[in-house]
């Protein structure tokens, strides 16, 4: 049976855009669509739909208000559809908080190849939404495979050895789907004087640096969304910009943020291959990678590079992932030493780096 959709949104071209996008897949269908979140709980009740695209911003009942009464009365797997603005960013972020799946932006209906891009995104999530509600259903459900050449990182940067000069350690993460909260929850366990961490969390632009202030709030550490050649501070966390890649560099003895405008790596810019590479190459034994829950297979390759280095490597378990898509891919290459719940993660980071002789950190 197709996947069943139902789409809520007030726009009418863009209800008439989602369903034929979402149409146009042999594996799943829309099955009604709802102007307004009114309209869509009496659908939802007529017609048991698997997965339901919601916008933001609507009359009558806002999204989030109607998010929350669903996760309460009848939880389903939803996938937010966001505009591009600082505000819609906020309201996502918080979407997800109170249980949303994922999120899409705002389709662009005037460049072809966008809306392309866009189409693949959308059915991806989708099918994994559906996945997260019923597992059981996703072996009898024949998935098409992507055929598209994927570059690697070597369409950025290339691999290459260096000799270190200092000990001093960072930590390199990697997320997608499910990335916001789970970082949100490791983060918040880090001390002010734990290692300088650059995170790639696939996300659009204007919803990283909103993603970043939110954290700010909540940790101990510093958030910020990554600027061009800053250096890499103790007790500081630097966000990957949407749409460009964060690499590690270093200048002298000290590390430094790198971005780049190259081109998609495993589709995605920013790629977290981009960052793991780079963080190989500059940082080798004294680094940490950390692959979160996340679809896809970017990061497997990465990590692969930094356990060669002699970084040391941890995989988020799939009973703690919401999508145990790219920690699986990673632990399937090679590339990691240990495979660990959300929870447990600072306890084998803290470990690590005790063993490695910071005596001084405070766990």
């Amino acid at each position: 049976m197709p996947i069943k959709v139902l789409v809520i949104d007030d726009s009418a071209l863009i209800r008439s855009l989602l369903t034929e996008i979402i149409n146009s897949r042999p594996d799943m269908k829309v099955v009604g669509t709802a102007p307004d979140p009114l309209v869509a709980r009496e659908k939802i009740k007529a017609l048991n739909p698997d997965v339901l695209t919601l916008d933001v911003e609507m009359p009558k009942m806002d999204g989030l208000a109607f998010l929350e009464k669903l996760m309460r009365l009848r939880p389903m797997p939803v996938i937010m559809v966001s505009s591009l603005t600082e505000k819609s960013s906020a309201i996502t972020l918080h979407a997800l908080e109170l249980g949303a799946f994922d999120f899409v932006t705002k389709p662009k209906i005037d460049i072809s190849n966008s809306l392309r891009d866009y189409a693949e995104e959308l059915t991806d999530k989708i099918r994994c939404a559906s996945k997260a509600l019923a597992p059981r259903l996703a072996a009898k459900r024949a998935l098409p495979q992507s055929i598209e050449r994927k570059n690697t990182a070597d369409a950025v940067l290339p691999a290459e050895q260096r000799a270190f000069a200092t000990t001093e350690k960072i930590i390199a993460i990697g997320s997608s789907t499910g990335g916001t909260e789970a970082l949100k929850s490791y983060l918040a366990t880090m001390p002010p004087d734990c290692p300088g961490t650059l995170i790639t969390q696939h996300m659009p632009e204007t919803f990283t640096k909103t993603f970043a202030k939110r954290l700010d709030g909540l940790c101990m550490i510093a958030v910020k969304e990554a600027e061009h050649g800053e250096r890499v501070l103790p007790g500081h966390a630097y966000i990957a910009p949407g749409n460009r890649h964060l690499m590690l560099s270093r200048s002298g003895a000290n590390y430094v943020t790198q971005l780049s405008d190259g081109p998609p790596v495993s589709r995605h810019r920013p790629s977290v291959d981009v960052l793991f590479r780079s963080t190989a190459n500059c940082a080798g034994k004294n680094a940490i990678g950390i692959i979160m829950t996340g679809m896809g297979d970017d990061g497997a390759a990465g990590m692969l590079e930094m356990h060669r280095a002699g970084a040391y490597t941890l995989a988020q378990d799939e009973e703690s992932c919401v999508v145990f898509g790219m920690p699986k891919e990673a632990i399937a290459m090679g590339g990691v030493d240990e495979i660990v719940s959300l929870q447990d993660m600072p306890r084998h980071l803290f470990s690590w780096l005790a063993a490695q002789g910071k005596r001084n950190f405070r766990v």
